[in-house]
C-alpha cells in the first residue's frame, strides 16, 4: 500500500513491532490520501437487495459517472481505478440497478468499519475481528469517530509469542496498518487503547455536496436495505371502541418505522390488525337488537352500548345465553348477523380514518376476523405433526423455556389470540412473503409474543432466536403514557383520554401560543389553524417518539410546546429559521434558490455542522437496526443544535462566505425535512 510515496508490505503486528515494543508511526498518524480520481470518497459498495433476491450491487453507467466526476470538479482518471473501471460503480457510490436515480452514498460509520476492518486484517491477520466504530459526543475529545477494538482484541492476543504488551500498544498496531485513504485526516491513540479518528474536512466538504448532484440527492443517502419486505403490525384499535391515547404510542412509532424502511428500500406492508371478532360482538348485537338501536350508530355511541351490554353479560344469565346464540349466529355467517357486524366495523372505521388522517398514517385494516377461516386447518396440522399436543381438553404447544403452554384450541373447541396471532404469522410468512415481520403493542403483551414466536420456531416456520437469519419476528413492545401525577393519563372523571380529544387540544394550545406572541396571520384563521396544527400534532409526535420505547413517560403540555429545548416546537422554529436565511440570500441575488456554491469549511461551527450532516445515513439504520425512532429524535435535535451553533457564529447572507454557507444551509435544509418526514411531522417554511 502506498504511504507518503513510499510502499511498504503488510507484516502485521509482528513487523510493525520494533525492537523496544513500540510503533514506529507513533500514537498520533496523519493519514496519506489516495490518488485523485475520487478523492472525496472512499472505495465502499454496499450491497443492495434486488428484486431476484441476490444481495449483489449492480453498476453504474460509465456516462453517469462520467457526469458525477465533472459535477465535482473531478477529473475522471483510469489509472486510479481498476482494469474493469468501465461501468463499475463510482468509489463511495453504490447502484441498485442501471437507473442512475437509484445510486447510493454509503453512510460514513459504514466507510469508517470498512477501512478499519482494513487495518485490523493488516495488524492481526490471524485474529478475526468485526471493527467497532463509534460516534463521538463528547466535546473534549477533537474527533469525530472512535475505533475500540484494541482493548477486546489484546485478550485474545494476550499471551502470544511477542505480542504487544497492552492494549495501547495493540490502538498503535491497528494505526499504524491504516491504508491510504480519502476518509480519515488522523487516527490518535487515546488513554487505554481507544482510537480517535478525525474525518477530513474535504471528504465532509465532498459528501455534503453529493446532496446537490443531478443524479443524487437525499434519498442516496439511504442506509441499505435489511431485508426485501416486512409487515409492520401496528395501531390495532378494538371496533365499537373510541380510539384513545394508548394507541398513540403504537400507531405513531409504528408509522416512524414503516417510513424508515421504506426509505431504506424495504418494500413494507402496513397491517392494521384490528379487533372485530369475537364474543362481545355477539353481546353487542343482542343488545342493540333489544334496545332498537340503529346498527350505523356513531362510534362514541357504540362504546357506550359496549359497556351496557357488557354489565348485562356479566349480572343477567338470560340475557348471556341469548348473546351467546347470537356469537354463534354471527360465526356461523347468519346473512343478517353479518349485515349488522359490518355496520358496526364500518361506523368504527371511519372514526380510525378521522384520527389516521389527522395524523397522516396510512395503513391497511387487516382485522381478527380475516384469519378466521385459517384457524381450524392449523389447529390440525400442529396436532396432526405433533407440534401440538392435547391436555385437559385443549390443544397446546408446549415449548421448553416457557412457563405455560401456548393454547392453540380452548377445551370448549374456541380459539383465542394466540390462535389468531399463530394463523395472522403464517399467512403472512406464505402469502404476504414477509422477510420480517415486526408487531408493535404495549409491553404488557410481551409475554404472549414471546410464546407466539416460540410455538412459531418450534414449527419451523422462523429460525432460532440469536441467529439473526431470515425471516425475522420481532416485538416492540412500549410503555405507558402518564399524566403529570405519574399515573396512567385519564380525564378528570377517571375515564381513557380519547385521542381525538389529546389532538383537539393541542391545537387549541398552540393557537393561543400564536397569537400570545403576535403571529395571528394578519387575522387569516385558516392559515393560523393550518400552522397550529401542524406544530400541535408535530408536538405530540416528538414528544412520543424521542422517549426509549420501553419507557413509561409524563405526557406534559407545557413541556412538549415549550421553544427551548428538546421539542417539536424549537425544531419547527429552527426549520423556518432556514427558510428565513435561504430567501434573504435568494432576495440578495446570491444563491438560496438552489444555487449555492462549493462548500468550503473555515471554521468549526461550518465542520461541526457538516459532521453532523453526514451522520444522517446511519441515524436511520441505527433506528431501524434498534426499532427504536428515538435514535433519530436525537439526530434531529443535535443537527438542529449544531445549526443554532453555526447561525450564531457565522454570518450568511453578506459575507465574503456567503456562496458555500449558503450550500451549507440548503443541506441542512435537506436533511431536516427527511427527517420530519421520517418521524411523520410537517415542516413548517414560516411561523
Amino acid at each position: 500500500m502506498a504511504l507518503n510515496g513510499r510502499t511498504r508490505p503488510s507484516l502485521g503486528w509482528k513487523g510493525l513491532l520494533s525492537s523496544s515494543g513500540t510503533m514506529g508511526f507513533g500514537a498520533v498518524r496523519r493519514i496519506a490520501t489516495t490518488t485523485a480520481c475520487a478523492k472525496r470518497h472512499t472505495s465502499c459498495l454496499l450491497p443492495r437487495w434486488s428484486s431476484s433476491g441476490n444481495a449483489a450491487p449492480t453498476t453504474a453507467s460509465a456516462s453517469t459517472l462520467t457526469g458525477l466526476f465533472a459535477a465535482l470538479s473531478l477529473a475522471p482518471r483510469p489509472c486510479s481505478l481498476r482494469a474493469s473501471a468501465v461501468g463499475a460503480p463510482a468509489r463511495g457510490l453504490c447502484a441498485q440497478s442501471a437507473d442512475p436515480s437509484s445510486l447510493r452514498v454509503p453512510g460514513v460509520k459504514r466507510e469508517l468499519e470498512t477501512l478499519m476492518g482494513s487495518a485490523l486484517e493488516a495488524a492481526f491477520p490471524d485474529q478475526r475481528q468485526e471493527p467497532i466504530v463509534v460516534q463521538t459526543t463528547n466535546p473534549k475529545f477533537d474527533c469525530d469517530y472512535q475505533c475500540n477494538n484494541a482493548m477486546p482484541l489484546f485478550a485474545r492476543v494476550k499471551g502470544e509469542d511477542g505480542a504487544p504488551s497492552n492494549p495501547r500498544a495493540v490502538a498503535e498496531a491497528i494505526v499504524a496498518s491504516i491504508p491510504a485513504n480519502d476518509l480519515v485526516e488522523e487516527a490518535a491513540v487515546a488513554g487505554p487503547g481507544f482510537i480517535n479518528l478525525r474525518l477530513r474536512d474535504s471528504f465532509l466538504e465532498g459528501r455534503a455536496a453529493t446532496l446537490f448532484q443531478p443524479d443524487l440527492s437525499v434519498e442516496s443517502w439511504a442506509p441499505q436495505a435489511p431485508c426485501r419486505r416486512a409487515v409492520v403490525d401496528f395501531s390495532s384499535p378494538n371496533v365499537a371502541k373510541e380510539m384513545h391515547v394508548g394507541h398513540l404510542r403504537s400507531t405513531i412509532i409504528g408509522d416512524t418505522l414503516c417510513r424508515c424502511l421504506e426509505f431504506s428500500g424495504v418494500d413494507v406492508k402496513r397491517l392494521n390488525h384490528v379487533g372485530d371478532w369475537g364474543t362481545q360482538f355477539g353481546m353487542l348485537i343482542q343488545h342493540m337488537e333489544e334496545e332498537g338501536v340503529a346498527f350505523d350508530a356513531a362510534v362514541e355511541d357504540l362504546q357506550v352500548l359496549y359497556k351496557a351490554s357488557k354489565v348485562r353479560f356479566d349480572e343477567d344469565p338470560e340475557f348471556k345465553q341469548r348473546a351467546q346464540r347470537a356469537v354463534v349466529r354471527l360465526q356461523g355467517g347468519d346473512e343478517e348477523s353479518r349485515e349488522r357486524w359490518g355496520k358496526i366495523c364500518d361506523a368504527s372505521r371511519r372514526e380510525f380514518t378521522k384520527i389516521y388522517d389527522a395524523l397522516g398514517v396510512t395503513i391497511e385494516e387487516r382485522g381478527e376476523s380475516f384469519y378466521q377461516p385459517y384457524l381450524e386447518g392449523l389447529v390440525g396440522e400442529l396436532l396432526e405433526s405433533g407440534v401440538a399436543e392435547m391436555s385437559d381438553g385443549a390443544a397446546c404447544v408446549f415449548v421448553e423455556g416457557q412457563d405455560a403452554p401456548l393454547i392453540v384450541r380452548k377445551s370448549d373447541g374456541g380459539y383465542g389470540y394466540a390462535t389468531t396471532d399463530l394463523a395472522a404469522l403464517r399467512q403472512r410468512l406464505s402469502e404476504e412473503g414477509a422477510d420480517w415481520i415486526v408487531y408493535l403493542t404495549d409491553s404488557g403483551q410481551a409475554q404472549h409474543f414471546r410464546g407466539v414466536f416460540a410455538a412459531a420456531r418450534k414449527c419451523g416456520w422462523v429460525p432460532e432466536e440469536g441467529t439473526g437469519g431470515y425471516p425475522r419476528v420481532d416485538h416492540v413492545g412500549f410503555g405507558l403514557v402518564l399524566g403529570e401525577d405519574g399515573k396512567r393519563l385519564r380525564t378528570r372523571s377517571g375515564d381513557v383520554v380519547r385521542l381525538s380529544d389529546l389532538l383537539g387540544e393541542a391545537v387549541s394550545r398552540c393557537k393561543a401560543q400564536l397569537v400570545e406572541r403576535g403571529n395571528d396571520f394578519g387575522g387569516d384563521e385558516e392559515a393560523l389553524d393550518r400552522v397550529a396544527r401542524k406544530i400541535g400534532y408535530s408536538a405530540i409526535k416528538y414528544a412520543d417518539l424521542k422517549q426509549n420505547k420501553q419507557s413509561n413517560y409524563e405526557f406534559s403540555f407545557d413541556r412538549m410546546l415549550d421553544l427551548k429545548g428538546n421539542t417539536a416546537v424549537y425544531l419547527q422554529y429552527a426549520h423556518a429559521r432556514v427558510c428565513s436565511i435561504l430567501a434573504k440570500a435568494e432576495a440578495s441575488g446570491a444563491g438560496g434558490g438552489g444555487e449555492g456554491g462549493e462548500i468550503r469549511v473555515t471554521c468549526g461551527a461550518e465542520r461541526a455542522l457538516l459532521a453532523a450532516i453526514c451522520q444522517f445515513p446511519e441515524a436511520v439504520e441505527d433506528c431501524v437496526a434498534d426499532l427504536a425512532p428515538n435514535r433519530l429524535c436525537e439526530y434531529l435535535y443535535g443537527l438542529t443544535s449544531k445549526f443554532t451553533d453555526f447561525y450564531g457564529e457565522c454570518q450568511v447572507v453578506g459575507s465574503e462566505e456567503q456562496a458555500s454557507r449558503v450550500r451549507m444551509c440548503e443541506a441542512t435544509l435537506e436533511v431536516m425535512r427527511k427527517c420530519f418526514f421520517l418521524l411523520g411531522m410537517e415542516p413548517l417554511d414560516r411561523i
